[in-house]
């Protein structure tokens, strides 16, 4: 088994793989003012909720969009199964040729899911990686990553809406019963719902243009479950994408 780690601006997912299958699958919040010590006791206490014993790990890889916590995630994971993790960059062999103008600059998280694209979808593919920030990428049909976008996500927007504004709360995000709201609160899940998913579709039909291809389409991360149901583009929605391009890195790179 090993010990798959991607780190968002807001939350931590953690991984328990051995081959395609997942053991489990955790969340802890990212936080920038915590030790190795205490992202270690975390690792421990949620390996032992799950009954998996340390001996049982091989090995471990880290994703993270956090530089601050590259070094103390990976002592942490040091700390509990003796080994340190292979740490996601683009000087690693991920098998993702990037067409970008400067190819270091590519997210760690991008290279991950681009790496799970690769082998799990057929290509020409777009995907959306939906957390703090909507992260769009494109693979067309030679496997070539060759560019995308960068959106606030939509729990951010929300945020920054509420705080922003006199007058307007903060809120749940989930969808109304109507995209048209009767009352401030519904207006505002609608908003956001409605208006992230709209914009999800328009930038299908945008990229396919540009492409002129037809284009498999892919969303992961937190919040994806609850913007593609309202989406009209036929949308892959798989919440174990970074977990599995994870496996396929550590596996490239072992």
């Amino acid at each position: 088994m090993i010990l798959a780690i991607d780190v968002g601006n807001t939350n931590i997912v953690i991984g328990g793989l051995s081959g395609e299958e997942i053991f489990f699958t955790a969340r802890i919040s990212t936080d920038k003012s915590k030790t190795a010590d205490d992202y270690a006791a975390k690792l421990k206490n949620l390996l032992e909720i799950y009954h998996i014993n340390c001996n049982r790990i091989e090995g471990s890889i880290l994703s993270t969009v956090v530089p601050a916590l590259a070094t103390i995630l990976s002592d942490a994971v040091e700390k509990i199964i003796g080994i340190r993790p292979l740490v996601v960059s683009s000087e690693m062999d991920t098998g993702v040729h990037l067409q970008m103008d400067n190819p270091k600059q590519t997210g760690a998280d991008l290279l991950v899911d681009a790496a799970a694209v690769l082998h799990e979808y057929p290509q020409p593919t777009l995907f959306f990686d939906m957390g703090t920030a909507t992260t769009v990428s494109a693979i067309d049909e030679h496997g070539d990553y060759i560019g995308g976008m960068i959106i606030a996500g939509a729990e951010l927007s929300l945020e920054a809406l509420s705080s922003g504004t006199a007058q307007l709360p903060h809120i749940s995000m989930d969808a109304p019963e109507k995209m048209l709201g009767k009352n401030t609160i519904d207006c505002m899940k609608s908003g956001v719902i409605y208006g992230t998913a709209a914009m999800v579709d328009g930038i299908i039909q945008r990229a396919e243009e540009e492409m002129g291809q037809k284009l498999t389409v892919v969303a992961t991360g937190g919040i994806a479950k609850a913007i593609v149901p309202h989406c009209k583009r036929s949308i892959i929605c798989d919440s174990n994408l970074t977990l599995k391009g994870l496996r396929i890195l550590y596996e490239r790179n072992c």
